[in-house]
């Protein structure tokens, strides 16, 4: 039974088919409204999104003879029946200049079968179907533009859709209507064959049986009453239920236009177009995307959006809509400020929208999954710069920064009680979470003015760092991490340079080095070789601590504590016990990638479990070693992954309060196994990185203080805008940082304390020498240990960690 609020609508569950078809007699447009927009909120948030597009369309010959429709032509003798090849790339060409992402092929229905000059032009082009041309025509534009085809071909049966299903990455077929009388003498459909509801409800059920993300919707002004409105709208909602594949739901306003038969019809008033988006909103739930084009209803964007759509279709910069020649494309930018007076940020998106892209495999041809993985963010939408992880480029300028929290904007949003959550140290659920990692525009700059707030309250004005020098002492790994580019085994013998292994005597030699040159800690990692076991772990504790007693010794990851535990048959206790006995400092918290068995089955099979990880690092604190806590992020999970790690890590946190600090470190791509098979995202975007720092403060205040912002990653750029979206440390000086340059950084192994402390004083913030734990190290005019012996450090606590 479906449950009805007070005022007699369906509440937030979606109504049944009797409650839907009853709304048809509620003539309460504003409470329609409000009801669609929450239950719109509920699934969207504050995003509206559209796709930047070129319109191509390859023939405007139709064998169907709709009353209200420019778009078909009849052959002429002189005129061009086909689009040439050169005539489509010229368009596509400009559109990929233009920043477009979907090539949108729309023609009419099998002209070829109507006109004996369709025929001849086809033969004439080497096909014999407008279909055959047409795929041809699709592959083409991608392989020679990148564009992602979206196919609009009228109705056609299984075969052709399975043909066209590997040269595009969605499709696209309006129902219009359900009610076949439109399709009786002097109705508009009359002598249209393709308009026919059976025919065009079965195609839609034909895509959604072959997996093909489907555009499809209602036309209305017809002359359909608003209970067949609702009845098209059930029939579609069927078919989504049934097969999953319809991306979303078109309502489209008739546009009377001269020359037709329908051009003294009435258009459906803004009001009545705004009823018919509610009651589809209300109809299809949250989760659907429900869209009505903007230029069709020109100026009352805000209009549709408070009616609750959350997309704006298809916008081109580059080609007129050829379907209505008379309603320009409004510009981009245009639509933007109307979007943020309407309280919500405008995001492009690909032709295939991100809810398929969850599942790439099931939903798009092999053909195009890298490409789509190449050019879309966590979320699915497009990556809006070209910066990467490790690499070289500048990070591209963020609007608003430094950020500065404007409360009044967001007082009673749902972003504004999440973040006020947050800042008051309640822990957040999984799904609040998730809604952080989505913030752009507005709510982007809100949440990293949030979290830097929250630092200043828990740090102050202080950067701190440690000087430190990093020793990997083999690269040689038995484990097969997909994403590890460090590692040499079997299968990599060949690739990446050498296999090594340091001896003893060179870990202690490295040691001395790092000490005469200001370092108090080394931080100490490597493959798992197969020669090594437990011992061989305390062994090089053993070993620095002879070459140097005051050294810090940060090392060895859970994966290494694990696998030296097992190899001397000791409990992960003992075996820890044993390492601090022989030195050991404290730990890593590397090897956690992200803390979710659904990610870590494909990322790194044979590592550690989520549960083991946290039971390594609760088996440390509780022998009294210290830890970080890390987050490898930007490859192949979503949001909600990288939420289950920080409530992950919270939880571990408020039970043991062993962890110093967080740091993310994104997911370098250039030369991981992983990217180069072509099953990995290159990294994460820019702003994800920078959100990252932000979100990793407010989820995990006040447990964890201190939010590490990577050089070696983000590089001197990027971390100066961490530092001032919730980050508050600067990491090591490291001298010798292979990891990151084995998967391609670029950003150099060593920065020096001179450039650091520059860095740090370019944004006014003051730089602080830390030891590995958080003490505070004496400034001195050279050393900041001058005077003391390699057995010697003398610590001043400036922050709890």
């Amino acid at each position: 039974m479906n449950l009805h609020s007070a005022d007699g609508l369906p509440d937030g569950s979606r109504p049944d088919a009797a409650s839907a078809l009853a709304l048809a007699a509620c003539d309460r447009l504003e409470t329609l409204r409000q009801r669609a927009a929450a239950i719109r909120d509920q699934g969207h948030g504050s995003l509206v999104t559209y796709s930047p597009k070129v319109f191509i369309p390859l023939t405007q010959l139709c064998r169907n003879v709709c009353h209200y429709c420019t778009f078909a032509k009849t052959p002429t003798k002189d005129a061009p029946l086909y689009m040439t090849p050169d005539e489509v790339l010229a368009i596509a060409h400009a559109g990929a200049r233009a920043g477009c992402h979907e090539a949108l092929f729309t023609l009419g229905d099998k002209p070829e079968l109507r006109y004996p000059a369709a025929r001849a032009a086809l033969r004439a082009l080497g096909h014999e179907s407008t279909l055959s041309y047409l795929a041809a025509m699709a592959r083409l534009v991608y392989s020679e533009t990148g564009l992602l085809p979206h196919i609009n071909a009228g109705v056609m049966g299984a075969d052709d859709l399975r043909m066209l299903r590997s040269v595009s990455v969605s499709q696209g077929l309006m129902l219009e209507a359900t009610a076949a009388r439109l399709c009786q003498p002097g109705g508009p459909h009359h002598g249209s064959p393709d308009k026919a509801p059976a025919a065009r409800l079965a195609m839609i059920a034909a895509a959604g049986e072959l997996k093909i993300p489907l555009t499809s919707g209602i036309l209305i002004g017809l002359g359909e009453t608003r209970r067949e409105r609702i009845e098209a709208l059930l029939a579609l909602r069927d078919l989504a239920d049934r097969h999953g594949h319809i991306q979303e739901i078109i309502i489209q306003n008739f546009r009377r236009k001269p020359g037709t038969k329908m051009a003294e019809a009435a258009e459906p008033s803004l009001a009545d177009l705004c009823w018919t988006i509610a009651v589809a909103r209300i109809i299809f739930g949250a989760a659907a995307n429900i869209q009505a084009p903007p230029n069709l209803s020109p100026g009352a964007v805000g209009d549709l959006i408070g009616a609750g759509i959350n997309d704006l279709g298809g916008i081109s910069p580059v080609t007129q809509d050829h379907v209505n020649p008379e309603a320009p494309w409004p510009h981009v930018r245009q639509l933007e400020r109307e979007t943020e007076q309407a309280g919500k940020s405008l995001v492009a998106r690909l032709p295939v929208y991100p809810g398929f892209l969850r599942q790439l495999a099931q939903w798009v041809a092999p053909e195009f999954q890298q490409a789509v993985r190449d050019r879309v963010d966590a979320d699915g939408f497009p990556r809006t710069d070209n910066w990467s992880a490790g690499a070289s480029d500048e990070p591209p300028p963020l609007r608003g920064f430094p950020p500065v929290a404007h409360l009044h904007h967001f007082l009673g949003s749902d972003m504004f009680r999440t973040v006020d959550r947050a800042v008051r140290g309640a822990p957040l659920s999984e799904a609040e979470i998730t809604r952080l990692f989505t913030a752009r525009g507005g709510d982007f700059r809100f949440v990293c003015a949030a979290a830097d707030e929250l630092r200043v309250s828990a740090n102050g004005g202080n950067v701190t760092y440690v000087p430190n020098r990093n020793i990997n002492y083999t690269n040689i790994c038995s484990y097969h991490c997909q994403f590890c580019a460090f590692a040499k085994g079997r299968a990599t013998e060949g690739l990446r340079g050498k296999g090594y292994n340091l001896s003893l005597d060179d870990i202690q030699r490295q040691t001395i080095e790092a000490w005469e040159r200001g370092a108090i800690e080394v931080c100490l990692q490597g493959g798992i070789h197969p020669a090594y076991t437990g011992q061989t772990y305390l062994d090089i504790c053993a070993a620095v601590k002879a070459a140097c007693p005051a050294m810090h010794i940060h090392a060895f990851s859970p994966l290494e504590v694990s696998h030296g535990a097992k190899t001397l048959g000791l409990s992960l206790g003992d075996f820890l016990t044993a390492l601090k006995a022989a030195g050991l400092g404290s730990l890593p918290g590397t090897a956690a990638e992200i803390l979710d068995d659904e990610v870590r089955r494909t990322l790194c099979p044979d590592k550690l479990t989520t549960a083991a990880w946290v039971d390594v690092m609760r088996q440390a604190h509780a022998v009294g070693l210290k830890s970080t806590a890390t987050i490898m992020y930007g490859h192949i999970e979503q949001p909600q992954h990288w939420a289950r790690h920080l409530l992950r890590l919270r939880n571990l946190q408020e039970e043991t309060g062993g962890f110093t600090e967080f740091v993310p470190l994104p997911f370098i791509h250039m030369a991981s196994p992983l990217y180069r098979r072509r099953l990995a995202r290159p990294g994460p975007t820019f702003r994800e990185a920078v959100l990252m720092h932000a979100v990793g403060r407010l989820v995990l205040n006040p447990v964890i203080r201190n939010i590490q912002t990577s050089w070696v990653k983000m590089g001197q750029k990027g971390v100066l805008t961490c530092l001032q979206a919730g980050a508050n440390d600067l990491g090591g000086t490291l001298m010798n940082e292979s990891i990151g340059r084995a998967a391609g950084a670029q950003h150099g192994q060593e920065m020096t304390v001179a450039e650091l402390e520059a860095l740090v004083k370019s944004i006014g913030r003051v730089p602080v020498q830390r030891s590995t734990l958080y003490a505070e190290l004496p400034r001195h005019a050279d050393d900041p240990r001058r005077g003391q012996r390699r057995g010697e450090v003398t610590d001043h606590a400036i922050a709890a960690p």
